[in-house]
């Protein structure tokens, strides 16, 4: 299948050579059943031209309407020319049961299944084994082309999936932010319209504006730390920056849920306490899950004792404790001290749980062992040994579902390999045809490089033991070949089962990522749109309240500006739940000196770059945003720049303040400067960010 990704095309090469395997048992007895070479070449031909039919289904490009219309009919017409003219097995007629089955019409497959118990079987066989023969054999087509079928399905489906799983997180995202922030926003633009009016009611803009921005920033934390690789990615950076080696070991699937917000909060708490500590020299974050449970270990060298250790964690441990988690902190034999907590995992917001296919192929391959020990058990007489043999038959049956559906123990394939070939000196020929489990066994649990000789050992085995048996040369060799057959039939049930598991399992993990990503996109959008956007807000709110009294018409100014803002940040938001923000760097440079300005702060903007791009004007602005937003929270600034330019084929920003206190101690660093290096990474850019030791800050930001 064109575009079709490596397992769902390997699917379809386990289906051909299965099916292929099936029609080398016909084409090798042809010889014996026919008289000439002429008649033998016939039966050849006509075996080829049931295979080639069949091809047609499992092929997806040969599928076309004309050739499924012509296939079947043709098909069946080479299937009974074969058993009719030339003596081919009715078994063979399997393959027109398989085709009927995967085309719905089930009443004419069983006509055909009737018409193959007619038919016989010579060279002293049963009409029931022949019966169970073509059963077995269209059961098996069916499987197969329906298992690689739902391969290629899933495979498909994983764009989709994830799109809709996206999609899916998206709506919950606004569905969440519109209840709280929405509101809040439409609240302050009505609000700053009756003020302008009645600047006594600025007073209530201003509270509503400030809940709208912790709630911002509340969101943002809570969408950021719902995953928890990005809390641990944090952690380690900030470790290393106060000179901890860090190692890191994650164990557990995103997104997490609550169970990460809670898990974010404990290696937060963990970590801030061994960088204040100052005498830790490693530390290592580990994630685990299991059973669904999820589990963090943060360790470190640094601690002395365990009272010490524990002292600033135990707001952590009672929410771990409170949500029904385990929660532990001490030192540990070697002497470093461990914080570990474990919380239930809960529902995952991505599950994408399919285990039809895995149960048709189980189910298939119980119908043959079923199929295969009822053949076996029809060639042992009735009499003492009968028992024997079906209860010897029924053990290996068992063992080969558990094999293939739940482990694989080492231990099994020996058991199965003396039950295999120990009770045919008890049964004769009637047990030579068990073998085929065996290496179904092999071909399924063990490597090619070990399970190929050891199916050819197999084979060899069956040979010897129909030559010792005193079968004739035609039936030694069908033995030998319906070992290998059997093998394959097993083999192609559970490889094609595990690879609609597995597909369908990279298709979830898709889809995980996917949403996980959508959910720091919405964190990285809250924090720096809408969360500079609020705190503009709640500055030019502040400002109109002083000048309510002495200066009417400017408070009036400011508050029409606060009525534009919050418009704009109701667009941001929009942003956030949807997509990316319309923002143009000159816009908000503009927007950066009046904000600046009504906060005391000195600017001088530079601005010497070319046209830019929609792309790159937004992303540029988006920085400039949380530039000028962290000069507002962060620092006590007298002084700014803000300057643009262009150096060869790169566009830079260049944001400066005065307002850094060099003796002010080492702090973790915020979430708005790991959210811009995202964004000018995606958009091919670099992001730096230093003091240069005098109280001055430095943020540069280059595209291109």
């Amino acid at each position: 299948m064109a575009g079709a990704v490596p397992g769902a095309r390997s699917a379809r090469w386990v289906v051909g050579v299965v099916l292929a395997s099936f029609a080398g048992v016909y084409v090798l007895a042809a010889p014996s059943r026919t008289e000439g070479p002429v008649q033998a070449g016939a039966a050849i031909v006509l075996v080829l031209a049931v295979l080639l039919a069949q091809f047609v289904r499992v092929v997806p490009r040969w599928r076309t309407r004309r050739a499924l219309t012509w296939s079947l009919p043709a098909q069946a017409a080479a299937a009974y020319t074969g058993v009719v003219a030339f003596g081919t097995s009715a078994g063979i007629l399997g393959f027109v049961l398989g085709s009927l089955l995967l085309a719905g019409a089930r009443p004419a497959a069983a006509c055909v299944l009737a018409s193959a118990a007619l038919a016989g079987a010579p060279y002293g066989g049963t009409r029931a084994d022949v019966t169970i023969t073509c059963l077995l054999t269209g059961l098996v087509v069916y499987g197969l082309v329906r298992l690689a079928d739902r391969a290629d399905d899933v495979a498909a489906a994983r764009l989709p999936l994830t799109v809709a799983a996206v999609e899916r997180e998206r709506l919950r995202i606004a569905a969440e932010l519109d209840e709280g922030l929405g509101d809040g926003l439409r609240a302050v633009s009505a609000g700053s319209r009756r003020a302008l009016d009645r600047p006594a009611e600025i007073a209530d803009v201003l509270a509503v504006a400030r809940r709208s921005l912790n709630r911002a920033r509340t969101a943002a934390a809570d969408l950021r730390s719902m995953s928890l690789a990005p809390e641990v990615a944090a952690a380690r950076a900030l470790l290393e920056a106060a000179d901890v080696r860090a190692e890191v070991r994650e164990g557990h699937r995103e997104p997490l849920g609550p169970a990460g917000a809670l898990l974010a909060t404990v290696l937060r708490e963990a970590v801030t306490d061994v960088v204040r500590a100052g005498s830790a020299r490693t530390c290592l974050i580990a994630t685990s899950e299991r059973d669904g449970v999820v589990g963090l270990r943060v360790v470190n060298d640094g601690v002395r004792t365990a009272e010490r250790g524990a002292d600033g964690l135990e707001e952590a441990a009672e929410r771990v404790r409170a949500a029904g988690g385990a929660f532990s902190a001490g030192l540990g034999e070697d002497g470093r001290f461990a914080v570990e907590a474990a919380v239930a995992a809960g529902e995952r917001p991505v599950s994408l749980p399919d285990r039809t296919a895995y149960r048709l192929s189980l189910a298939l391959l119980a119908a043959v062992l079923a199929g295969f020990s009822v053949k076996g058990l029809l060639a042992v007489p009735w009499g003492p040994l009968w028992p024997a043999a079906a209860a010897g038959l029924a053990v290996i049956s068992a063992v080969q579902l558990l094999w293939a559906g739940r482990g694989r123990p080492r231990w099994w394939p020996p058991v199965l390999a003396v039950l295999s070939f120990a009770p045919v000196a008890v049964f004769g020929k009637a047990w030579v045809g068990v073998a085929g489990f065996l290496a179904g066994t092999f071909l399924v649990g063990l490597p090619a490089w070990a399970a190929v000789p050891l199916v050819a050992a197999s084979m060899a085995a069956v040979g010897l033991a129909a030559r010792t048996l005193g079968l004739g040369t035609a039936a030694v060799v069908n033995h030998v070949i319906s070992t290998l057959v059997t093998g394959l039939v097993v083999y192609g049930l559970v490889r094609l089962a595990r690879l609609v598991r597995d597909l369908r399992a990279a298709g979830e993990e898709l889809a995980r990522a996917a949403t996980v990503q959508e959910r720091l996109r919405a964190a990285r959008d809250l924090h720096d749109l809408l969360g500079h956007s609020l705190a503009a807000i709640l500055l030019k709110c502040e400002l109109a309240r002083r000048l309510a009294g002495a200066d009417p018409g400017r408070a009036r100014k400011e508050l029409a500006e606060v009525v534009d803002m919050a418009e704009q940040a109701r667009g941001d938001l929009r942003a956030a739940t949807g997509g990316d923000a319309e923002l143009a760097l000159d816009a908000e440079a503009a927007s950066a000196r009046s904000v600046l300005t009504a906060a005391g702060v000195e600017v001088e903007t530079v601005l010497g770059h070319p046209d830019l791009d929609a792309r790159t004007s937004a992303v540029l602005g988006t920085v400039l945003r949380e530039a000028v937003t962290n000069v507002l929270r962060h620092s006590a600034a007298t002084r700014s720049t803000i300057a643009t330019g262009q150096d060869g084929g790169a566009v830079w920003l260049v944001v400066e303040n005065d307002g850094l206190d060099p003796e002010a101690p080492r702090t973790a660093p915020g979430a708005g400067i790991g959210n811009l290096t995202t964004r000018l990474a995606a958009a091919g850019g670099t992001l730096s960010a230093r003091a240069d030791g005098k109280g001055c800050f430095r943020l540069e930001a280059r595209i291109g």
